[in-house]
């Protein structure tokens, strides 16, 4: 099959190597083979293709033909595991990958809408591992696995009720003369809401509800219960369950409502690996219990890498097509020119791959500080005490989720934007990709909730820093009060700007409550007064982490060197250098704010390098998408194609369209005919 021309000249013409670039980026040659084998396995199983866009399915032929095509992927998975590892041991670590596989490049090329199955390996089994006792897991962990009479949901979000999860109405009052747990949802409030899978396809879900014993509140506590039939699927008694229904994005996953109506379960079905209750109803309360909400942490952690894929897949779509499409002449003699020609195009469309390569970089970090807090927590556990750095990872998890799920959503919609009309087509595909990244922003945190609870982790480390206490090592900057000093190192100068912003802005937070207080309002009062400064705050620590860090990363790939190709390596230093300076650019209005310094001049210094950097990469913008090794199917695109045949494939999506299967629609019969000989 031909390639559009335009794209055959942008691959030839690139320094960039885009399988060096495609190397680096899946981790070693060996990965990158391992997914493309994976790719061929799925991707070439006539059965796993939609003979119809999904767009023109109905919402209940949609969920039928996923729950078909995921039983069929899952089974094709398991048997590629066999094959790689007979023996496998259940862990946190496999079973990030295994998500990842889910709702990476292979789940998302098969289901453009995930899913039911996701939170199944994903929520459902991770808070298996961190809150069941060893009993416990052997005794679902397994079936789970195999999903032999398993089938699980995270229920925790509620109709009344979501990131507050003090503030959930779901109770499991424990009866101690029948050993067990009797959980009711005491409102419609308190019905639960949201969670995937649960509509129609789970049958076990962990649900988190308020514990008593004896009217004795003990706070939130997650219990395993059966909400259907294992071999007739019917809802059990006292359990009503379905689902919420179509929504913007994400409408593969079966999003569902539960409500409980005097459901018994075991004492042994509360996950006691943190808490249990004993026979007699004592309560025991065990290590500090993170993994009430580590499963929280947990997926706030991996949706950076979600949304990061996302980003990525418009950015990808945009690129090729922009190099396809020919928009308005730049010089008056000649032909129209690729749209990517146009500098107003370059910064729409390259930003946006800068971002996603840096918030990967940030994304390997975090996970690294997620398992090094876990070992920390378990070593405490041994010795009894030790370092906890289980404050600053919430903190660093709530305010990078919330930052990244906002500027990645926004990144999507301004790269449908800059594909013109026909980025508005579903087959397109932009609808799909901004609903399932539009959706990061919510759940497990919503936006503004994370950046205020990153903002009081960061007041406390600002005053800690007034009582000169050793800070951790993400808020460090908070104790450097020198001024801004403007060097040769323009990155390092925007990044400096950045983190003394935020400073600033801490600053202004702490004394904002501090003044509110001091007209005698309650802390509680006083914290909802100065809300604008907490959030922007928090807001402002994100992009000072984020560049910082991204420069860090960065160094730290080049001293290892290995497989960093030299080309790869210039490239993705050119990358992280447009990321901190769009990143100081966008948040000009607070820097110029807090740094009150910087020129003019130095400023248009900065502009001119962005737009040096945008040149410099423009050679390179297609073979650096095709380095992220996107198979046509995970796009979903007609016009991001690799062969970059967009009209073709627009005119053949467009004669597919159930409509045009016959030349006369029946409703001209029905309907238009009749009125338009006056019989209506």
């Amino acid at each position: 099959m031909s390639v559009n021309a335009d794209l055959q000249r942008e691959r030839a013409a690139a320094t960039l190597d885009s399988e060096d670039f495609a190397r680096w980026w899946a981790g070693g040659a060996a990965q990158l083979e391992e997914r493309r084998a994976l790719d061929r396995r799925f991707y070439e199983d006539p059965e796993l293709v939609e003979p119809v866009h999904p767009s023109c399915l109905s919402y209940k032929e949609r969920y039928e033909q996923t729950v078909a095509r995921s039983t069929r992927f899952l089974a094709k998975l398991r048997e590629w595991q066999r094959e790689k590892q007979p023996q496998l041991q259940l862990s946190v670590n496999m079973l990030r990958d295994f998500r990842l596989l889910l709702s990476g490049s292979l789940g998302t090329g098969l289901f453009q809408q995930s899913f039911p199955l996701r939170v199944h390996f994903s929520m459902f089994m991770t808070t298996l591992l961190g809150q069941g006792t060893e009993e416990q897991q052997a005794q679902w962990l397994n079936r789970a696995w195999h999903m032999d009479g398993v089938v699980g949901t995270y229920a925790q979000t509620e109709l009344g009720h979501g990131t507050f999860i003090r503030g959930l109405e779901t109770r499991a009052d424990y009866d101690v003369e029948r050993q067990e747990f009797v959980l009711n949802t005491p409102s419609q409030s308190a019905y639960k809401w949201w969670p995937g899978g649960l509509g129609n396809t789970a049958n076990v879900a962990i649900v988190l509800a308020q514990l008593y014993v004896r009217g004795k509140h003990y706070g939130l506590q997650s219990f395993l219960v059966r909400i259907r039939d294992e071999r007739s699927h019917e809802p059990l008694p006292g359990v009503d369950v379905g689902d919420i229904g179509p929504r913007l994005g994400g409408n593969g996953v079966n999003n569902g409502f539960l409500g409980l109506h005097d459901v018994r379960i075991p004492r042994n079905q509360m996950l006691a690996k943190n808490a249990q209750v004993l026979a007699d109803g004592t309560f025991v309360q065990g290590r500090p219990p993170l993994l009430l909400y580590g499963t929280m942490v947990y997926v706030r952690v991996i949706t950076l890498k979600d949304v990061l894929f996302g980003l990525l897949q418009a950015a990808t779509i945009a690129t090729r097509y922009s190099v396809v499409r020919r928009q308005s002449r730049i010089d008056g003699d000649q032909p129209e020119v690729s749209v990517l020609d146009h500098v107003t195009q370059q910064a729409k469309v390259l930003p946006q791959i800068a971002r996603g390569v840096s918030y990967r970089l940030v994304s390997d970090w975090l996970w690294r500080f997620y398992e090094q807090v876990l070992g920390q927590l378990e070593d405490n556990q041994a010795a009894g005490g030790g370092r906890n750095s289980l404050p600053e990872l919430h903190a660093l998890s709530c305010c990078l989720k919330a930052v990244a799920t906002d500027e990645a959503s926004e990144g999507v919609d301004l790269l449908r934007k800059s594909c013109g009309g026909h980025g508005f087509l579903s087959s397109a595909n932009f609808d799909s990709i901004y609903g399932l990244t539009a959706a990061a922003y919510t759940y497990e945190g919503e936006y503004t909730v994370l950046l205020l609870q990153t903002a009081r982790f960061l007041v406390r480390q600002y005053v800690d820093s007034l009582k000169r206490k050793v800070l951790p090592p993400s808020v460090s900057y908070l104790r450097d009060t020198a001024r801004l000093v403007w060097g040769k190192n323009l990155a390092a100068n925007c990044v400096r700007a950045l983190e003394i912003s935020a400073l600033e802005q801490v600053r202004q937070a702490w004394q904002s409550q501090r003044t509110h207080q001091s007209s005698r309002v309650s802390a509680e009062m006083a914290a909802n007064l100065s809300g604008r400064q907490l959030t922007a705050a928090a807001i402002a620590h994100a992009h000072a982490f984020f560049t910082r860090n991204a420069m860090d990363e960065l160094e730290g790939l080049r001293r290892k060197g290995g497989d960093l190709e030299p080309q790869v390596s210039l490239v993705v230093g050119q990358l992280v250098e447009l990321f901190v300076l769009d990143t100081f650019l966008r948040q000009a209005g607070c820097v110029l704010r807090w740094n009150g310094g910087i020129t003019g001049t130095q400023l248009r210094f900065v502009e001119r390098r962005y737009e040096e950097l945008l040149a410099q990469l423009r050679p390179n913008a297609v073979a650096l998408v095709d380095g992220f090794d996107f198979h046509d199917r995970v796009l979903g695109s007609t016009l991001g194609c690799h062969d970059g045949r967009v009209y073709e494939r627009l005119m053949e999506e467009a004669r597919r369209n159930p409509l045009n299967q016959e030349p006369v629609n029946s409703s001209f019969y029905s309907h238009m005919l009749p009125m338009m000989r006056g019989k209506l």
